[in-house]
C-alpha cells in the first residue's frame, strides 16, 4: 500500500485577516481568508476545523502545521504562533514557522523584494538576490534603496499564492527538517500608548 500523502494545515493571522489552508501533497483541499482587524483568536481554531471537516478530515489526520510568523501585526502574530504551538504539542506533530517574506516570494524566481505594510509610511522588507536588502528590516518607503526585480506585496505586484496556501506549501517542504518551535518575527516592538488619565489620588 502506498504511503499516505502528508496532510498540512497552515494558519496565519499576522495581518488583518484570519487565513488557513489545507494541503495534501500538491493539492489544496480547502482554503479561506477572512478579513478582520479583531477577533482572530476567537475565530482561528473554528476556521481550521471547518476546513478539515469540509475536506473529510480531522485534526488527528494532520502530518504537520505551518504558521505565519510575521512580520506584521504584533498581536496577530502571537495568536497564530501560540495556536500552532499548542495544536502541534497536543497532536504530537511538528509546527513549521514561515516568514511573510518567504510566503510572498514563493513561485517567483530570480531577484525580487518582498514587502509587508507596516503602516506609518513604512514597510517590513526583505530582498532576495539583492545584496542591499538581504536581511529582514523595517524601513520608510522613501528610504528603500534601488533593487533588482519586482516588488512583491505592499503595493507592488500580487504574490503567486494566497498567504495560507504559500505557508502550507513551504511547511510541506520543510516539515521533515529539525527546525525547532516557530518563533515570531516582529521587527518592531508592540505599540504601547501612554495612559491618558492620571492615576487616581488616594485620600487617606
Amino acid at each position: 500500500m502506498p504511503d499516505k500523502m502528508p496532510l498540512i494545515l497552515a494558519l496565519d493571522t499576522a495581518a488583518a485577516h484570519c487565513a488557513a489552508a489545507l494541503l495534501s501533497g500538491d493539492a489544496v483541499l480547502q482554503s479561506a481568508q477572512e478579513p478582520m482587524a479583531k477577533g482572530q483568536a476567537e475565530r482561528l481554531v473554528g476556521l481550521c476545523q471547518e476546513l478539515l471537516a469540509a475536506a473529510g478530515h480531522e485534526m488527528s489526520d494532520l502530518t504537520a502545521l505551518g504558521v505565519g510568523v510575521g512580520p506584521g501585526n504584533f498581536t496577530g502574530i502571537r495568536i497564530s504562533v501560540a495556536a500552532a504551538r499548542g495544536m502541534a504539542l497536543g497532536l504530537g506533530i511538528p509546527a513549521v514557522g514561515v516568514s511573510a517574506f518567504d510566503a510572498l516570494r514563493l513561485g517567483t524566481e530570480g531577484p525580487c523584494v518582498c514587502a509587508v505594510d507596516a503602516r506609518r509610511d513604512q514597510v517590513f522588507v526583505q530582498g532576495f538576490e539583492n545584496a542591499t536588502l538581504s536581511e529582514p528590516a523595517l524601513m520608510a518607503r522613501e528610504d528603500l534603496p534601488p533593487f533588482d526585480g519586482p516588488l512583491i506585496g505592499a503595493h507592488g505586484i500580487a504574490p503567486v499564492y494566497p498567504v495560507a496556501v504559500a505557508i502550507a506549501r513551504i511547511a510541506a517542504a520543510r516539515h521533515g527538517q529539525a527546525l525547532g518551535r516557530p518563533q515570531p518575527l516582529y521587527l518592531r516592538p508592540a505599540d504601547a500608548a501612554p495612559a491618558r488619565d492620571a492615576p487616581p489620588r488616594i485620600v487617606p
